[in-house]
């Protein structure tokens, strides 16, 4: 499919632009709003990154050295906390801002002023989290899934932390619905829906999946919050309520919420492959059921992270089977890009490097999720370092490496300006050995039974954690140099000037218009032509 495109001057499009702060603070323009999402998310992942290199560095040897475990504790929560709700989702919202009203020649997201408030919704949210350090007894301190009863027991900050989760929640429901009601109302004529982008597709079902579990997380940390100040005993054993209960709950919400961090990635590494694979993408429609088949199945596989709460047999062996199920069709897609690049005209530009170096790392944490499905080997993996390791392959290496991907692939077109290849690659290849150093080793402390969240170890996992910390500070630096090297020159206009179309095999609409894409693209819907095929090499 290509398109037809009504060729007017974009050149008189910038002086509908505002200039100075009122652009950002009054931004309606689904560029602008991307463009603070992806900053604002960045930032959060420095800060982060910061608590978890603070937590490696208290974990360099064994014995206490830097700090006492109850602060240890409260790096854990937050770091936890601040990855998940504060860079890596807002991140995906940013490239959903930014790519699909060009992806589908819309003018913009619907709900323009909604789109605004959803942003700025996520300022004080992000502030009230990292200031709860700040608060008397410190920030929360109870994991990242917050159970109880030990958030009954939390200071002040547990509220706040509360409170922030509860802003970031209606931030991700609005985002949602924006997304959704723009890809069903705005796509342009001739575009079906079995004619999108794969990263439309995986973003559409990913905001249903968001629409449905933000609230029951919502419901989970209000119920905790009456139990903290309401006389409630929903959590609280000593007046008959259930703990465990919190667990089902947060659970329901939490495994869908994996997956809501990993589909747009899919999205955006089924754009990058046929790009630089010149071909194009293998199994489209597969592609399309695997996703829906994801979104489905996530609902029926929470209670993986509870076979140690005493469950039933028959509950272990539903669960078990269950996750297995979801294996296939995250298989499929697996599959479906190495089909891609099977006898491919392939270049191994940056984006394509993070992309493959998305597919192996992210293959390793998919297998070594598989284990501990298995309900009897699961309670000797159970909240050890294996399940550290585990989450951060899929995370790390799937989450962040396919956005870096993702960030080189469509630079250009945000910009104007290419990156420099050599810093690229240097980039990629300091990134994924060090993210190695960094958790391979921790499989082999959680099998050995290192529990996580624990400030002090014995002297047998001396030598493995020397390794992770030192890896987690490379990797650290890394992403430092990204933002210094790569992403500062970038926004100054600094770099070769780019094409409009840089990568030659690239499809889609957003490759129909300048680079850097005018401040108003596709004011009149773009023409497709359905008939045309493209012939690519």
């Amino acid at each position: 499919m290509s398109a037809v495109l009504d060729h007017h001057d974009h050149a008189h499009d910038d002086h509908h632009a505002p200039s100075g702060w009122q652009r950002w603070v009054y931004a309606t323009n689904h560029k602008d709003i991307g463009t603070l999402y992806l900053l604002f998310a960045f930032t959060m992942l420095m800060v982060g990154g910061v608590l978890a290199l603070m937590i490696r560095a208290e974990l360099f040897q064994p014995g206490l050295q830097l700090m006492q475990p109850e602060f240890f504790n409260q790096l854990t929560t937050m770091h936890g906390l601040i990855m998940v709700f504060g860079a890596i989702m807002p991140a995906f919202v940013g490239f959903a801002n930014w790519m699909i009203p060009l992806q589908i020649g819309a003018a913009d997201m619907a709900f323009a002023r909604m789109n605004n408030f959803s942003f700025w919704l996520m300022i004080p949210a992000g502030l009230m989290l990292v200031g709860s350090f700040f608060m008397p007894g410190g920030a929360p301190a109870a994991g990242w899934t917050l159970y109880a009863p030990l958030t009954l027991q939390m200071g002040p900050s547990m509220d706040a932390g509360i409170f922030a989760m509860h802003i970031l929640g209606a931030s991700s429901i609005m985002g949602s619905i924006n997304i959704i009601v723009t890809i069903l109302n705005m796509r342009a004529p001739g575009m079906t829906l079995m004619k999108m982008p794969m990263f439309c597709w995986t973003w559409l079902i990913t905001a249903y999946l968001l629409i449905a579990v933000m609230p029951v997380l919502a419901g989970a940390i209000t119920m905790t919050l009456t139990d903290r100040h309401f006389g409630t005993s929903f959590f609280n054993p000593a007046g008959g309520g259930d703990p465990v209960m919190y667990q089902h709950i947060f659970w329901f919400f939490g495994h869908p919420e994996v997956y809501i961090m990993i589909l747009p990635a899919f999205g955006i590494i089924s754009q990058v492959v046929p790009a630089f694979a010149r071909k194009k993408l293998f199994g489209y429609a597969s592609m399309v059921y695997a996703t829906s088949s994801i979104a489905i199945l996530s609902f029926i596989v929470w209670a993986h992270h509870m076979f140690t709460t005493g469950m039933p047999v028959t509950g272990q062996l539903f669960f078990m089977y269950a996750t297995m199920l979801i294996a296939v069709p995250t298989a499929v897609k697996i599959f479906n890009w190495i089909a891609t690049m099977w006898q491919g005209s392939m270049t191994f530009e940056t984006p394509m490097l993070f992309a493959v170096g998305f597919i192996f790392v992210f293959t390793i944490g998919g297998f070594t999720g598989l284990m501990p499905a298995v309900a009897p080997i699961d309670i000797q993996l159970q909240d050890t370092y294996y399940i550290v390791a585990h989450f951060h392959y899929v995370l790390v290496a799937g989450s962040l490496f396919a956005m870096f991907s993702g960030f080189y692939y469509w630079m250009p077109k945000w910009t104007g300006v290419m990156y420099s290849e050599t810093r690229g690659r240097l980039h990629f290849w300091w990134s994924i050995i060090a993210f190695n150093v960094t958790f391979f080793p921790m499989h082999f402390l959680g099998l050995a039974g290192m529990p996580r969240r624990y400030a002090d170890y014995p002297m047998q996992f001396a030598d493995f954690n020397a390794i992770a910390s030192v890896g987690g500070f490379f990797f650290g630096f890394a992403q430092v140099y990204f933002f210094f090297f790569i992403v500062l020159p970038a926004m100054r206009g600094k770099g070769e000037k780019a094409t409009q179309k840089p990568w030659e095999a690239a499809e889609g609409l957003e490759w129909e218009v300048p680079s850097p894409a005018p401040f108003h693209t596709f004011e009149t819907p773009p023409k497709l032509d359905i008939t045309a095929t493209k012939v690519i090499g």
